[in-house]
């Protein structure tokens, strides 16, 4: 009784991780830029606890153990804001901006100039230039991006947009909602292109989301039910174990 009590808990507990990856998802449905996040499980034997069948053979006891978040790399659909410093990037690449924590890596194109000219995201992190911060002075105007992300202003060709990709995107951890670091040294995205004016939505599917969340609210409420059954059955054969017409 008490193994298929810690069996039907630590599928409560992985169900409700699940749910907190489906909310955040949810949550972030018009994060321009936001990735998707899925959880994996696997099946985890137990190594020294056994169970008896029917026939009085023992048999090893299993339970269920999320052993890592999937993210889905998937781009985003494309939709035309017509912002002068909004970008949305074509292909496998990334943007990079300059955090206190160093470089890191993000499809988010919402961008926008601070107090000091700084070309930043909506975060306050500067984006990077191939030469650096990109920073603009008041006499520069009509700043124009490239579909290879050379900016130019009235002024002339100013810089261009530090496009980088990486062998491996599974490898990169998120920070936040929109941001990623990575330990592997990023390489340049060259085939990359650069659409102005326009943002990558997040790729959350809302329905498919709202179906797995309502999969998991009915696995959730199954297993407790389970619980709560066991957790009579516990109960009836204590009182039947220490009722006196039993001694």
């Amino acid at each position: 009784m008490e193994n298929a009590l810690l069996i039907s808990m630590s599928r409560q507990m992985a169900l409700q991780r699940r749910m907190d990856v489906l909310a955040n998802n949810m949550a972030n449905v018009n994060t321009a830029g936001f990735k998707s996040d899925s959880l994996m499980f696997e099946e985890y034997l137990m190594p020294v606890a056994r169970m008896n069948d029917v026939n009085g053979s023992p048999s090893r006891l299993s339970y269920v153990q999320d052993v890592a978040v999937y993210r889905d790399f998937a781009e985003g659909t494309v939709e035309q804001t017509g912002g002068e410093l909004d970008v949305a990037l074509s292909g496998d690449a990334w943007l990079v901006v300059d955090t206190p924590n160093g470089d890191r890596y993000t499809r988010n194109g919402q961008l926008k100039l601070d107090a000091d000219g700084q070309l930043v995201t909506l975060d306050g992190f500067a984006v990077m230039g191939e030469g650096g911060p990109l920073t603009f002075t008041v006499d520069e105007s009509g700043i124009e991006i490239a579909r290879d992300g050379t900016i130019s202003t009235s002024q002339g060709i100013k810089d261009q947009l530090r496009l980088v990709r990486f062998e491996n995107n599974n490898l990169l951890s998120k920070e936040g909602s929109t941001l990623f670091s990575s330990e592997a040294a990023p390489i340049a995205a060259e085939n990359a292109e650069v659409m102005q004016g326009m943002i990558e939505k997040s790729n959350v599917q809302p329905v498919i989301e709202l179906t797995r969340i309502i999969e998991t609210v009915r696995a959730y409420t199954s297993v407790t039910r389970t619980l709560q059954q066991t957790h009579d059955l516990r109960r009836d054969a204590i009182e039947r174990l220490g009722s006196p017409n039993q001694a």
